[in-house]
């Protein structure tokens, strides 16, 4: 597995020149067919075959490996999955380095795996900053537990950090349901 540092940077211009060269529409089209469907399909036989235990089973060892200072934090409990990105290594590394080109290099996560979970049935509530925090909560598609409200189930709850929304000026994207309210390309 490549380390984040020797491709984030590269995901990033490739999803800004994709834009330029075809609109959001195509960026998101790579996500779902050339990460979703191809690069991560390892990560795709795991969930789809084996639910919740195949998301542990892949994000505990591949979190592990991107953020080995285990800023993150992932917890579970029988029908949902919870993570918590508290300093994500890869949005790190580009704000660090002045990396900017994409405007939302957060919203790739979501772009590939929001196929791949709801192929499995499944659905995520997540919100990101942009800043490199996030969370995520992954339900049964059955499943119409709204998602907890900050610091309700968990001490590190991203939302809770200081760097989540200083000054009430960051910019939030959310998806409920696996929808994000502001792409009508998202189905």
């Amino acid at each position: 597995m490549l380390g984040t540092y020797d491709f984030c940077g590269y995901y990033e211009w490739t999803f800004a020149w994709m834009t330029r060269e075809g609109g959001h529409a195509m960026v998101r089209e790579y996500w779902a067919e050339a990460i979703s469907r191809d690069s991560q399909l390892h990560a795709r036989e795991l969930i789809l075959g084996k639910g919740f235990e195949g998301m542990i089973e892949y994000w505990g060892h591949t979190l592990l490996e991107e953020s080995p200072s285990q800023g993150y934090t992932m917890t579970h409990r029988p029908g949902m999955i919870r993570f918590d990105m508290q300093d994500c290594p890869s949005k790190g590394f580009l704000l660090r380095n002045g990396l900017e080109q994409y405007p939302d290099y957060c919203d790739h996560c979501m772009g590939w795996i929001g196929p791949l979970l709801r192929e499995g049935k499944f659905t995520i509530d997540h919100e990101h900053n942009h800043c490199g925090q996030c969370w995520w909560e992954i339900r049964a598609e059955s499943d119409s537990t709204p998602p907890s409200a900050p610091g309700a189930l968990y001490e590190k709850d991203a939302r809770l950090m200081p760097e989540w929304n200083p000054g009430g000026t960051a910019k939030i994207d959310r998806y409920r349901r696996s929808t994000d309210p502001d792409d009508k390309t998202t189905p």
